[in-house]
Formats: structure tokens, sequence, C-alpha cells
């Protein structure tokens, strides 16, 4: 696998490890919330403060599912074929910037340079999809040469 492609899935992996990590975490703090909250007063106030846990909880978990379903999308990104073609897994660079198509992971700098990890249902990817090098896409309003798919 091409080393600027190895540190992109490397970035990538690290930022969901913190996500799901800090997620985790905030999921085991709302159960010592809620283990609190059963010991201490009843009534309304009681009811009020459960609900309000649970629905953290809930907002949480979600979140934690998507940093999940993220982690599966990486998987799949990592075990594409390299192709001409750009797809999942991609890594575009074009004249204006670089692109990796796997997760919605934001800006990430690397020796090599700036890349901007982005999920393959994002606007720009869907743009990308199937292009090769030599070919240009327009993103708002913006026309953008493809350098080079790896």
């Amino acid at each position: 696998m091409n080393s600027i492609k190895s540190k992109l899935f490397t970035a990538c992996e690290d930022y969901l490890k913190s996500r799901i990590s800090r997620l985790s975490a905030e999921l085991k703090s709302l159960e010592i919330d809620l283990e609190n909250e059963s010991k201490s007063s009843a009534g309304d106030k009681y009811e009020t403060g459960r609900e309000m846990i649970n629905m953290e909880w809930n907002k949480i978990s979600n979140q934690l599912q998507q940093f999940k379903v993220q982690k599966d999308l990486l998987e799949k990104a990592k075990n594409r074929i390299n192709r001409e073609v750009s797809g999942l897994g991609s890594l575009v660079k074009t004249n204006a910037a670089n692109y990796f198509i796997a997760i919605p992971a934001g800006k990430i700098i690397i020796e090599e340079g700036e890349y901007f990890a982005i999920g393959p249902g994002s606007p720009i990817a869907q743009l990308f999809q199937q292009k090769k090098a030599g070919e240009e896409i327009v993103f708002n309003g913006k026309s953008t040469k493809i350098l080079e798919v790896v």
C-alpha cells in the first residue's frame, strides 16, 4: 500500500479510536450518574433526572454507533484494490486540494502535506466517483482538475 495512504488510514483509525474512547467514557459516566440518581431522591425530580440521563445516554449511544459504522467503512476502504478510477479508499490529488475518500475525519496533516478525509457520500466524493487523472469536476461553481488517483 502507498505510504501516504497508509499514513492516512492510520490517522483515520486514530481519529475513530479517540472518538469511540471518549464516547465510551461518557456512557460509563452516565451509568454512574444513573446509579446515583436511583439512590437519591424520589418523586418528580427523580423521574426528570433519570429521563434527562436516559436522553443523553441515547444520544451518545447513537453517536457511538455511527463511529462504529465508520470503522467498518474504513475497513472496506482498506481492502479496496487500487484502480485508476476514484472511489472508496482512493487518494485523489487535485490542483485545489488532496482528498482521501474513506470516512469524514476532516483535515489530516502528515509529512507529505495536507489531506481532507471525506466520506464516500459527501457531495465532492460523489463528484469524484469513477473519475480518472486528467478529468475535471465542478464543485461550487469552481472547476477542479484531478491530477492523480492512487
